[in-house]
This record gives C-alpha cells, structure tokens and sequence, in this order.
C-alpha cells in the first residue's frame, strides 16, 4: 500500500504542492527575464518593421 504522502505512482505530494507554490510566487515577469536577456532588441525592432511594410504593401 501507497504512504500517505506518496501517489501511487511514487510521486511525493509535498513536494509538488511546494514547487508549484514557490512556482505560482515567482510567475508573474519571469519569462520577460528569462528571455529577455536572449532577445536582439534591433533584429526585433527591424524584423517588425519590414512585416508592417510588407503588411501595407499587401494591402
């Protein structure tokens, strides 16, 4: 039989309930740093501003 804080899978539910707690505190912008320090602001700006020329071109 299963321990109390065990799925029958293994899977330890304290320790989920704790990831997902610490995960639901640091959500909010962490994508926007994780990432952000990846991104090429000009290749961005420059890749947008040719697809709303090809956009009014196309128009």
């Amino acid at each position: 039989m299963a321990k109390q804080n065990k799925t029958s899978a293994g899977t330890n539910v304290q320790n989920v309930r704790q990831q997902n707690a610490q995960s639901a505190q640091g959500s909010q912008g962490q994508f926007g740093t994780e990432f952000g320090s990846e991104t090429d602001v000009q290749s961005v700006r420059k890749a947008n501003q040719k697809a709303e020329s090809n956009k009014q071109k196309n128009s």
